[in-house]
């Protein structure tokens, strides 16, 4: 007869994993806070210039995010098979993988380049007005060479996360933090020689700082003692690897689609509000700008038990791999369910704090509150889908997030926004509609998300890291 477990012995290992997961979270956590931190700081400051930089600021935006989200995508298999590797003692592999994604990078900054100086399909779906959409090209001209950097620094993120070095991160995020801030107000304002740009501003400050970043994290790289059993060759990369790139490209396609769907889910709502007019846009920019502050939190947990769980399958402890997984999930809710509702009750408060116009405070208010809701659902379908990439399940994730996001959340949104009786009530009608739509996708989203991770977790065996 097997021995009872003691009482309270599974509340020992929840706490004991709860801490494994936030002491590799917190780093992450902060450094993506710093990142957020560029959108929260252009958002204030174009709020600031007016109601059409904040418009144009809202629809570019948008676009440069759903660009770079799918092209990062790809890239982000290298968390999970570093990860592998990582636990499996292979760490020269794990540094082989660093630079065939480095090589990625290179390959996909070119297409995301082209799609931003010629944003042409965006504006269209956004029936932007002509003062704003003529911003809207400006600023994403400038914009477009963010991009390689962005990329390159995400395959440094990533490599660090799947080590257990996401300082290392956080310290260049941090500064590059620093930086933005008081960039972005001397070119969006003026200084001196220097004229007014506008939102251009933002976008120029951005470029900086990401190249910035880039050029240091690769320096870390090369110098840090830290990175020497992975050997990485000094100022240089390694040739391409037909093997390890295919491995890289088989897992990332399906992240990179399914993050292309998570996103435009988000993106394609600020594209479709803008045209019920500015001031509907300019409210939403601020609640998604707030859903973005808190999605840091699951973001960073997602990161921490993802790396966890893929080195626990590395060292082939896969009961260990199952538990964290799930544990990061109801962690997870836990601490969304908690800022959820501080948000919901600050959230006078919150909206005022970004723009002093009455209008957009009255739009924004109702859409806050469904942001604060919308919250617990996204935190525990984004925790979920990052286990399930430690377990290399990625394309069944992708459907599911087809059918809930765009099935329900977009084309529901949509429905409710444009197509509902005028008899309906306000609350679910215009933007607010694609709040209500986009909390339901993602409700789905989460439970058949959890509901795969459990079964995935029944696995018994599985093939060590190559």
């Amino acid at each position: 007869m097997a021995e009872a477990r003691p009482a309270g012995a599974h509340t020992h290992v929840w706490l004991r994993d709860a801490r494994a997961i936030l002491g590799l979270a917190w780093p992450v956590f902060v450094g993506q806070l710093a990142v957020l931190g560029f959108s929260t700081v252009d958002t204030v400051l174009a709020g600031r210039v007016g109601p059409i930089d904040l418009a144009a600021l809202a629809i570019g935006s948008a676009a440069y995010i759903t660009v770079f989200v799918a092209l990062m995508g790809v890239m982000l298999a290298l968390g999970p098979l570093a990860g592998r590797l990582q636990g499996a003692g292979r760490l020269r592999r794990a540094g082989a993988q660093f630079h065939q994604a480095v090589w990625l990078s290179l390959g996909l900054s070119l297409p995301g380049v082209a799609l931003l100086l010629w944003p042409e399909p965006f504006l269209a779906l956004a029936h932007a007005e002509a003062d704003v959409a003529d911003r809207v090209q400006a600023y994403l001209r400038v914009l477009a060479w963010a991009v390689p950097a962005g990329l390159g620094f995400t395959a440094y993120r990533a490599f660090n996360t799947a080590v257990s070095r996401p300082k290392a991160v956080m310290a260049l995020q941090l500064g590059g933090f620093a930086l933005k801030v008081p960039l972005s107000i001397v070119l969006v304002f003026g200084w001196g020689p220097l004229p007014a740009m506008g939102v251009v501003g933002c976008a120029w400050a951005t470029v900086i700082v990401n190249w910035l970043e880039a050029v240091l994290g690769w320096a870390l790289l090369q110098i840090d003692p830290f990175y020497q059993p992975y050997h990485l060759p000094r100022w240089r990369l390694q040739s391409l690897h037909r093997q390890a790139l295919g491995q890289q490209l088989r897992l990332g396609l399906p992240i990179a689609a399914s993050m292309l769907i998570e996103v435009t889910g988000f993106t394609f709502m600020a594209i479709f509000i803008a045209r019920l007019g500015t001031l509907p846009v300019a409210g939403h920019q601020i609640a998604a700008n707030l859903t973005g502050l808190l999605f840091m939190m699951p973001l960073a947990l997602a990161n921490a038990s993802s790396t966890l769980v893929a080195q626990a399958i590395g060292a082939r402890r896969l009961a260990d791999a199952r538990r964290l997984g799930w544990h990061g999930v109801e962690l997870s809710v836990l601490i969304a369910v908690l800022a959820g509702g501080l948000v919901f009750l600050l959230r006078p408060w919150l909206v005022r704090g970004y723009t002093g116009d009455a209008a957009v405070v009255a739009l924004a208010l109702p859409l806050v509150a469904w942001a604060a809701l919308c919250h617990v659902a996204d935190a525990a379908q984004t925790v979920a889908a990052f286990a399930l990439r430690a377990w290399h399940v990625t394309t069944l994730p992708m459907v599911v997030y087809a059918a809930a996001l765009w099935g329900i959340g977009l084309s529901g949104g949509y429905t409710l926004a444009f197509l509902a009786p005028a008899d309906w009530p306000a609350a679910v009608r215009g933007a607010n509609g694609f709040w209500v739509a986009a909390t339901g996708g993602l409700t789905l989203a989460a439970l058949a998300l959890a509901a795969l991770l459990r079964r995935v977790g029944r696995q018994t065996d599985i093939n060590p890291p190559t």
